[in-house]
């Protein structure tokens, strides 16, 4: 790789190609297991046959929002709430109980068994692509998604930016996002504990956080999807750009897998649909895992973790190496960091795969117009996402040497 391809600004040769992608899709809309997802599915799958790939659209079983089903367990914590304020105490402990759990099981990607058991699932579009040494026992597989998240007035960013400028400080110390999820949990849990022991003031408190997780439920779920140029098309433009990179420079001893999922903001869908027919195939020995999520905000992070409920770490060697990786190729990396959210490196992370995922960050460490409707190519910084490129592919060819 020449000395100016090495420079963390010297993005050139994919600049174009990533902002073809990232412009072609972000027009359609993508909400989850919708028909713009399948429109965004056909054409990356065609762009990555473009670059020598054996590539193709699989169809999952997903469901198509997390905000209906966690917002019907709010709605039954505040019945089970009112019920308990009546005299009927038994079912607001065991009515509100189990809508705290079931919540924290959804967001938590355990069973997710209200939606199983309650709700129709719809199809998810999965992009699968093979390239590298077919054969290799040796496999990367580089996670994106092309889905599109509905906007919400709790993704509105004014405080954030408040504290950014107001409390600099406070902001550089902070090494994880406020674990929100938490307050939605909080909700029925205390309608549920307080209606075991009779106390009025905790229980009207949870009806408060279930009316208010309820209302914000409701707003995300009918909304329409934003652009999500940055979540995820950046991820996805990665994607096809070093599927073009190792078409023009393949490697030998390594399997590389390229999924671009569909219905992550359904809370990992499409990637669970994908673990259901491929884990059973990847030994976890010589698989890793790489995600890619909204890496265009300027500033490159390499998780250290991520959870709603439980923070997870991702596995030390293999974060190792890929920051490693970066600094061999000069391109700067923030570590340390947290996340309070879900990607889909959760999925192959809970099933003990070594994994990384990298998002990125601005100068105050906010994700700007994350899942907001000013989330357009124009916010895009391609800079950041041409170096996630250059530091996937890197990761490819360190693997492939060893």
């Amino acid at each position: 790789m020449s000395q100016e391809q090495r420079l963390p600004g010297a993005g050139s040769r994919d600049d174009a190609l990533l902002r073809s992608v990232v412009e072609r899709l972000a027009v359609i809309p993508r909400l989850p297991t919708s028909d713009g997802e399948r429109r965004a599915a056909l054409i990356i799958r065609d762009d990555l046959l473009q670059f020598g790939c054996e590539a193709s659209v699989e169809d999952v079983p997903a469901y198509s929002s997390y905000a209906w089903p966690i917002g019907l367990m709010c709605a039954a914590s505040v019945a089970a709430g009112w019920a308990a304020g009546r005299g009927h105490r038994l079912l607001g402990v065991a009515g509100a109980g189990l809508a705290a759990a079931g919540i924290a099981d959804d967001i938590s990607g355990g069973r997710m068994a209200f939606r199983r058991l309650f709700l129709r699932p719809r199809r998810a579009y999965n992009v699968v692509a093979l390239t590298g040494e077919i054969t290799a026992k040796q496999t990367l597989v580089v996670l994106a998604h092309h889905d599109a998240a509905p906007s919400g007035l709790v993704f509105g960013q004014g405080a954030q930016q408040w504290l950014a400028r107001n409390q600099p400080d406070l902001v550089e110390a902070m090494a994880s996002n406020p674990p929100l999820w938490w307050l939605v949990i909080a909700g029925p849990a205390l309608v549920s504990l307080a209606s075991a022991t009779g106390h009025s003031g905790p229980r009207r408190l949870g009806l408060v956080l279930s009316l208010g997780s309820l209302a914000a439920m409701v707003d995300i779920g009918l909304r329409p999807a934003v652009p999500g140029a940055n979540d995820n098309l950046t991820g996805v433009a990665a994607l096809i750009a070093l599927a073009r990179a190792l078409q023009r420079q393949p490697v030998r001893g390594l399997r590389v897998i390229l999924v671009s999922a569909g219905a992550e903001e359904a809370l990992q869908e499409g990637i669970r649909g994908f673990a259901r027919s491929y884990f059973p195939d990847l030994p976890r020995s010589s698989t890793f895992f790489l995600n890619l999520d909204t890496v265009g905000s300027g500033r490159l992070v390499l998780l250290e973790g991520e959870g709603p409920v439980r923070m997870r770490d991702y596995d030390p060697a293999f974060k190792d190496l890929v920051a490693g990786c970066a600094t061999d190729e000069g391109i700067p990396l923030l570590r340390g960091l947290r996340s309070r959210y879900s990607t889909d490196g959760a999925v192959p992370l809970s099933r003990g795969y070594p994994s990384a995922t990298i998002v990125s960050v601005d100068e105050h460490k906010l994700i700007p117009n994350y899942h907001l409707d000013t989330d357009v190519p124009a916010h895009v910084d391609f800079r950041s996402a041409g170096m996630a490129t250059r530091l996937v592919e890197a990761v490819a060819r360190n693997l492939a040497d060893r």
